[in-house]
């Protein structure tokens, strides 16, 4: 007798590699650093209307943005272990559908940023939107090693729309949160090649650290967290921070040079776990940071220099 005819899978699963395509976890982090950039912009006053706008909008192009990523990169991926099984590589999705939805997702988000908010909160979005699909994806991160460092600006871009969608312009604060995003991220994907590193050898992707010499490599890494301490310092003196909001950001970007130290001497795959593990928590610390910033800058905790 034959067995039972296979289930005809759910109509969650063409959900899933839709939710899959629309990269999740980078879009909650764009949401994040936009939430930061905006409560930093105007601490006294934030307004929750334009805060839902910027976010909601700025989700949409991220999403658009990570479905435009998996498109071009859906041979590449082929040929890494941790990606074969995404939708596009594993063909479960058309990339005419995944272009044509991302790109209207981008449009949506920078088109309705710019009509509800201001052209500037919109241009900031379409900047995030172009340097990741076409700087960073198309161009450099199969052609250079230096791919993240000039890529990591569309990680920067939502905080200046988030500064924009609360004041209509980026103020200096903004622009050091900003720089502080930028230098984050060479550490937090370094890491991660440093684990990977076959992964992106195998698929031909040139990466910094320099895989050849991995003692080069680790040195590289602690010297780009250690980047994160000059901003750390000029955003707790720049404000409107509240002084323990300040030395709590100063000591995180401290921490992540503590936790990258051991890289300098031996790099080890539980050094690079724990530095890429730091860099998450780390971020997510610096915007739950500023966001508890809004009551202390209201109950006068802001120093005076």
């Amino acid at each position: 007798m034959d067995g039972p005819t296979p289930a005809t899978p759910p109509a969650r699963s063409a959900a899933g590699d839709w939710w899959t395509l629309a990269k999740p976890g980078i879009t909650a982090l764009i949401c994040l650093v936009a939430v930061g950039g905006f409560v930093l912009a105007r601490p006294g006053s934030v307004d929750l209307v334009r805060l839902g706008l910027v976010v909601g909008f700025g989700a949409l192009a991220s999403a658009g943005s990570g479905m435009l990523n998996h498109t071009l990169e859906r041979d590449r991926d082929k040929s890494m272990r941790r990606t074969a099984g995404r939708p596009l590589a594993a063909s479960r999705v058309d990339p005419r559908a995944s272009g044509a939805v991302g790109t209207a997702l981008v449009a949506v988000g920078v088109g309705g940023a710019a009509l509800t908010l201001n052209p500037l909160t919109g241009f900031s979005i379409l900047l995030g939107a172009l340097t990741y699909v076409v700087v960073y994806t198309a161009w450099l991160k199969p052609r250079s090693s230096w791919n993240i460092v000039i890529g990591g600006f569309a990680g920067s871009a939502p905080a200046l729309a988030g500064g924009a969608a609360a004041v209509g312009g980026w103020t200096p604060a903004v622009l050091v949160f900003a720089l502080l995003v930028f230098f984050w991220t060479p550490p937090h994907f370094w890491s991660l090649a440093l684990l990977l590193k076959d992964d992106y050898a195998r698929a031909g992707l040139p990466m910094l650290p320099r895989m050849d010499d991995l003692g080069f490599s680790g040195k590289v890494v602690l010297l780009s967290a250690a980047l994160l301490v000059p901003p750390s310092v000029a955003l707790a003196l720049l404000g409107p921070v509240a002084w323990p909001v300040g030395l709590v950001i100063v000591a995180l970007g401290v921490g992540f040079v503590a936790i990258t130290l051991p890289l300098a001497r031996s790099v080890t795959r539980p050094a690079a776990r724990r530095g890429f593990l730091y860099s998450g928590p780390y971020l997510l610390g610096i915007v739950l940071a500023l966001v508890v910033n809004v009551p202390l800058v209201h109950a006068g905790f802001v120093a005076r220099w």
